[in-house]
């Protein structure tokens, strides 16, 4: 009850964000979702309370907590509670993997875009937001990023046994999303959409066949490329279960 279900219990939402905001020095910003149940949108109702709560932003995403992933972000939706929040500022999310998406929302009226599983899908999207073009990005560029991110880990965990495995587990984690992109120059039509499940495909390379894999196996033999050999006795299983194609 301490997530999406607060948007059905809105004293005690109200009695969060009034505490949260009695002891910040820096602005609250909320992120909800449609609703809980799938044909039953209640953020608009909400909305006009979280501005007399002193909310400072909110971004909404387009789903319900029963939908998942399983259908398309409703913009049409997003919008309508972009006007309903202004003067606060309302940031939408939901479905963006390219510029020509993130423009796209724009035009919604939100004052903002949030990326979420575009960011794990294709981390390099903000590039190609800022620059409104598709990168044809290499294998090796891609790879570049994992050793970078391999180098963050180490550097905050620690280069030990434990925190390497911090690191495998998180990468892994990573690229139980990253393994999703399609790149551009073997698209039939760009942009790739992101509840789109690729086909099997072979890679320009070894590496970027490698990359596609969605076998889990695959995952780990890119950590040990960076990180080492696992234990014999490892395993991995992604958190994110949920069902993100349709």
């Amino acid at each position: 009850g301490g997530g999406c279900g607060l948007m059905t219990r809105t004293r005690k939402f109200e009695q969060i964000i009034k505490g949260m905001n009695s002891v910040l020095d820096v602005p609250l910003t909320v992120k909800i979702r449609t609703g809980v149940q799938e044909k039953s949108n209640i953020a608009h109702k909400l909305i006009g309370e979280m501005k007399n709560w002193g909310v400072s932003m909110i971004t909404l995403h387009g789903r319900s907590r029963e939908q998942r992933y399983t259908k398309l972000a409703d913009w049409d939706y997003i919008s309508t509670c972009a006007k309903l929040a202004c003067p606060v500022p309302l940031f939408g999310n939901g479905d963006i993997l390219s510029y020509e998406d993130a423009m796209k929302a724009r035009e919604t009226g939100v004052s903002g875009v949030m990326i979420a599983r575009g960011a794990l899908i294709k981390p390099w999207i903000f590039t190609e937001i800022k620059e409104s073009r598709h990168w044809d990005i290499s294998s090796n560029e891609r790879l570049d990023i994992l050793k970078n991110f391999t180098n963050f880990g180490l550097e905050h965990w620690g280069s030990d046994t434990r925190g390497v495995e911090k690191t495998r587990n998180f990468m892994l984690e990573w690229l139980s999303f990253m393994c999703r992109y399609i790149p551009v120059g073997l698209l039939e039509r760009v942009p790739q959409k992101i509840n789109e499940r690729p086909p099997y495909y072979m890679g320009r390379d070894y590496l970027e066949s490698l990359m596609a894999s969605q076998n889990v196996e695959d995952w780990i033999r890119i950590s040990e490329m960076l990180l080492g050999p696992v234990p014999k006795t490892f395993n991995f299983l992604p958190k994110h279960k949920a069902n993100s194609y349709k």
